[in-house]
């Protein structure tokens, strides 16, 4: 994955719900944005249905994470966007899974995990939270 510094890094003009949200905040640039939101502790939000809802709990998963920069960035006018990906969740992704399907004959789950794309770059806000993932590898 790629870094931050890969994406265009705009002044956030109060232009929306999500960049007011920012602003209230003092958080000025596309980048603090994105580092204010990768910094927040990884968790499940009590909600899905609105990635607003990481301002108040300021926790998310990579789902309500990467869903309120992808918002910034429409408010913004950057093609910034979230994508899905998928991986094989195994031992090589999360230790201990193995013991749980290898009884049923199974070398993997498919999992779905979300990130940013611009261009030809890819950024996830999660990499490296504390999210029980020792890597990343996307099905090809």
């Amino acid at each position: 994955m790629d870094s931050i510094e890969v994406l265009p890094n705009p002044v956030i003009s109060n232009s929306g719900i999500v960049s007011s949200k920012f602003c209230e905040r003092n958080i000025a640039t596309f980048h603090q944005a994105c580092s204010w939101v990768k910094n927040l502790p990884y968790g499940s939000n009590s909600s899905n249905d609105d990635s607003l809802i990481i301002f108040q709990e300021k926790k998310a998963t990579c789902t309500n994470k990467h869903g309120i920069i992808s918002r910034l960035a429409e408010e913004l006018d950057l093609e910034i966007y979230k994508n899905l990906g998928l991986y094989r969740l195994n031992d090589e992704i999360v230790t201990g899974v193995n013991n749980i399907i290898k009884p049923y004959g199974l070398e993997f789950i498919p999992q779905i995990h979300c990130f940013l794309e611009y261009k030809n770059f890819r950024v996830d806000l999660t990499e490296g939270n504390c999210n029980g993932m020792l890597q990343f590898l996307l099905i090809q």
